[in-house]
């Protein structure tokens, strides 16, 4: 059953409009992942930030795609792996010139309540790291994974932060899926996504946020049928687009 902090689900063909959840912040403007884009992407009045996290050789949460680091200069452009070397190596390691790869805890205190956070673990057996980041910040947070064992560890630790799981397929018993997990929200690429889906994980509590959606019709399909949040890497003109 989805907790208080549950955002009310949007009935099919209201009119309502979804969530917008800035994808890796604003990568069409900053780099991604990055406390600029994030920052960006509150300017621009999303609703949610979302990131993916590793975990340092040191037990440090941070925000990057990739299990591996950019190369230094000079070096192959594939580097080591983040799980082998500490938080302290990450400065060798920039997005950008002049852009660090941000701690998960920098991202909570420039988010600071503006936005809920929503975070996509990465890599295996780290969620005991990443539910004590979320625990030292006021900020909205959520967990999701492609590894569904995640949210159903994040449960069995005693979490209350809500959680998700994330889906590429069209599966044909959805409340299952998020019934084993302990799972409130259905990650579901937004091609796959129809009124039937919808109206299967709303009919268990669930929420279902669509991925990744840069188009504004479809992004207007998608609201007509009742989808709760859209995740995109372009918040700004997706808002625009919904408004009008």
């Amino acid at each position: 059953m989805p907790s208080d902090r549950t955002p009310e689900r949007r009935p099919a063909g209201s009119g309502r409009q979804p969530e917008i959840i800035a994808h890796r912040g604003v990568p069409r403007e900053c780099p991604e992942n990055s406390l600029p884009g994030f920052r960006r992407a509150l300017e621009l009045g999303a609703d949610g930030i979302e990131l993916d996290v590793h975990l340092t050789a040191d037990g440090v949460v941070v925000v990057h795609h990739d299990a591996w680091l950019r190369g230094a200069p000079g070096l192959p452009a594939r580097g080591p792996l983040i799980r082998d070397v500490p938080a302290s190596a990450l400065a060798d390691h920039p997005l950008a010139p002049g852009v660090s790869i941000p701690l998960l805890a920098d991202v909570l205190a420039l988010v600071d309540g503006r936005a809920t956070v929503y975070v996509e673990v990465k890599a295996a057996n780290m969620e005991r790291e990443v539910l004590a980041c979320l625990a030292g910040s006021p900020t909205r947070c959520a967990i999701h994974s492609f590894d569904h064992r995640i949210p159903l560890r994040a449960a069995s630790l005693g979490s209350e932060t809500p959680t998700g799981v994330l889906v590429g397929s069209y599966l044909l018993d959805p409340a299952t899926v998020l019934d084993g997990a302990l799972a409130r929200d259905y990650w579901q690429w937004h091609e796959m996504i129809d009124t039937e889906l919808v109206r299967r994980v709303h009919r268990v509590g669930g929420r279902v946020v669509a991925w990744t959606v840069n188009d504004i019709g479809e992004a207007r399909r998608l609201r007509a049928i009742g989808v709760d949040a859209l995740c995109t890497d372009m918040c700004g003109e997706l808002r625009q687009g919904l408004r009008e």
